[in-house]
């Protein structure tokens, strides 16, 4: 009978030029083992997208399988699934291990080869499920376990040079993408079509930026009249009419590094109702901006914001918090709920961090000046303010397309 392995190591080809140097990875990995000494964890079994990434380069497509990294004191581990050959090990920085699907749980038993069993161990309480979680207790026997997401939430907020200078680049292609959709931008023609244009700029901007990488998931969300009320709602075949609102937003996507740029346009016209709630969402948008430097809190900012609606008494037409911070994440994997301009996060701004000004008004079908008004910029926490690494311009002067 063929001896059929629980899991094994494949390294096939050559290590890829990962998106940062091996000295930000092992930085990284020093601060996580300072983390972990810190709460006397011996190993950590890191499963999220967000966090394997972060940690060692690779981005994982699960399908159904669960991927893991484990991080103990002298090593690093990612754990893959045998769908994916050598492709995990050459986009990993420190070793890779796969998995087998002969027999249910070799992941489990592949991790249990690198920790050992009786360990204190870490996890990500806000990704691994019940299910993950009673078969790491069943195949690790830990004598402890220790929730890590939040310490490692708060490692990634704060921003290396290296970071910083990928965010740039994002902020470059978000502009580039969104050059593309105001051009595709007419009458009777549909939002997907609007859409791809951006897309496709974006993804050739990427590739011609960063011509050794992986290119995946960039996105334009791209909506027009009501289908605007919504920050997320999904791009349609409806056919853009004058005197439409628009938003546009563009999502490249660079080694799992999120990006964006997201502005309101009008096609051909923008009527007296309509201009005076962009306009006043423009102002929201100045003034959130002015607000983000070091020492404010995110509560802070959300509140100067929030006086500033009330008085113009269209606060209740706010939908959500004014911005968040960026990183390793997607619109299906990540979160830095630590930095966002919201109510109840008291987060302090320090520099190095990345965050969104982001301000939305939505005002219902039928109403006057009826649909969703959002712009959308990145800003780098500085020593002295901030720097906005945004370029495409807003407001009626500019976005009136027609």
């Amino acid at each position: 009978m063929t001896n059929r392995p629980e899991f094994y190591r494949y390294h096939n080809g050559q290590p890829a030029k990962l998106p940062f140097a091996p000295e930000e990875y092992e930085a990284r990995l020093k601060r996580l083992r300072q983390i972990m000494a810190d709460r006397n964890v011996e190993a950590m079994v890191l499963t999220s997208m967000h966090c394997i990434a972060y940690y060692s380069g690779f981005l994982y497509c699960s399908f159904g399988r669960p991927y893991g990294l484990v991080v103990t004191e002298t090593d690093s581990v990612t754990i893959s699934a045998g769908i994916d050959a050598g492709q995990p090990w050459r986009w990993s920085h420190g070793d890779s291990i796969t998995y087998t699907d002969w027999q249910r749980d070799n992941y489990w038993r592949a991790i249990v080869h690198v920790t050992g069993k009786g360990q204190v161990i870490g996890y990500e309480g806000d990704h691994l499920t019940l299910v993950q979680r009673d078969k790491l207790e069943e195949f690790m026997e830990p004598s402890v376990m220790v929730d890590l997401a939040v310490p490692c939430m708060q490692q990634r907020m704060m921003k290396s040079a290296a970071e910083i200078e990928l965010i740039r680049h994002g902020a470059a292609v978000a502009d580039v993408g969104g050059y593309a959709i105001r051009d595709a931008i007419k009458v009777g023609t549909r939002e997907i079509d609007v859409a791809m244009a951006g897309r496709d700029a974006m993804e050739l901007e990427i590739a011609k930026r960063f011509p050794e990488a992986e290119y995946r998931d960039t996105w334009v969300w791209f909506q027009s009249g009501v289908n605007t009320d919504g920050a997320h709602n999904p791009v349609t075949g409806r056919k853009l009419e004058h005197g439409d609102i628009l938003s546009l937003n563009t999502f490249p996507m660079i080694s799992g590094y999120y990006t964006a740029l997201e502005r309101t346009l009008f096609v051909g016209d923008c009527d007296a109702a309509s201009r005076k709630i962009w306009e006043a969402n423009v102002g929201a948008h100045v003034l959130g901006m002015s607000l983000l430097r070091p020492g404010v809190s995110c509560a802070q900012v959300t509140h100067a914001v929030n006086q500033y609606f009330e008085e113009l008494d269209l606060l209740q037409y706010r939908t959500f918090g004014y911005g968040h911070s960026f990183g390793v994440l997607s619109h299906y994997y990540g979160r830095e709920a630590g930095l966002e301009l919201r109510e109840d996060i008291d987060t302090v701004l320090e520099p190095g961090m990345v965050i969104s000004m982001e301000p939305m008004l939505t005002i219902a079908d039928g109403e006057a000046g009826a649909g969703g008004y959002r712009e959308h910029d990145i800003l780098i926490i500085t020593e002295d303010g901030n720097e906005n690494i945004t370029g495409f311009p807003y407001g009626p002067a500019h976005n009136i397309i027609g």
